[in-house]
């Protein structure tokens, strides 16, 4: 039963991201981007087991339900003030959705913190995307993606040295 249920949750945390207008494909590249120079034989397709292998952990379902739920429920409306404001605005002193996002990137070790360091305040690709305000509330979206993509870049760099 317990198995079961994991995966009923992980594929609910990959469909909430699909409908959020985030693949697995997308993460995939943000791996690839902050790898290639690493490893130059690295491809996509390693990055993209990576990051299956990263949402396959059950810390991981939890902080993508939490952060979809709470972005949807600003969206709708239905949080009260003052965190509606602070949500809508994802204000930088917030800093909830990093300390979700955070507990992601600690699942594979202290490279990860730099990895999501740099993918937070570049935010390329699909966190590009997720950060323009006029594509709905990702506050907590944007994060918990960046921090996928750094997990998955860190368990590929411990591979690759040969420690996973």
């Amino acid at each position: 039963m317990m198995k079961k249920q994991k995966g009923l949750i992980e594929d609910t945390a990959k469909n909430w991201l699909s409908d959020r207008g985030v693949s697995l494909r997308d993460i995939g590249e943000l791996v690839y981007d902050l790898q290639k120079s690493y490893y130059p034989s690295v491809t996509i397709e390693d990055c993209l087991e990576n990051v299956e292998r990263v949402l396959s952990k059950r810390e991981v379902h939890n902080a993508i339900l939490t952060g979809i739920q709470i972005d949807r429920l600003a969206e709708e409306g239905k949080l009260d003030p003052p965190l509606q404001g602070i949500i809508e605005r994802d204000e930088g002193l917030y800093g909830i959705d990093e300390i979700i996002a955070l507990s992601i990137v600690n699942v594979y070790g202290s490279i990860g913190f730099t990895n999501y360091g740099y993918i937070d305040k570049e935010k390329p690709g699909i966190l590009k995307k997720l950060n323009d305000k006029n594509n709905g509330c990702h506050t907590f979206l944007d994060d918990i993606v960046g921090a996928i993509a750094a997990a998955a870049s860190s368990r590929l760099a411990h591979r690759e040295a040969g420690e996973y």
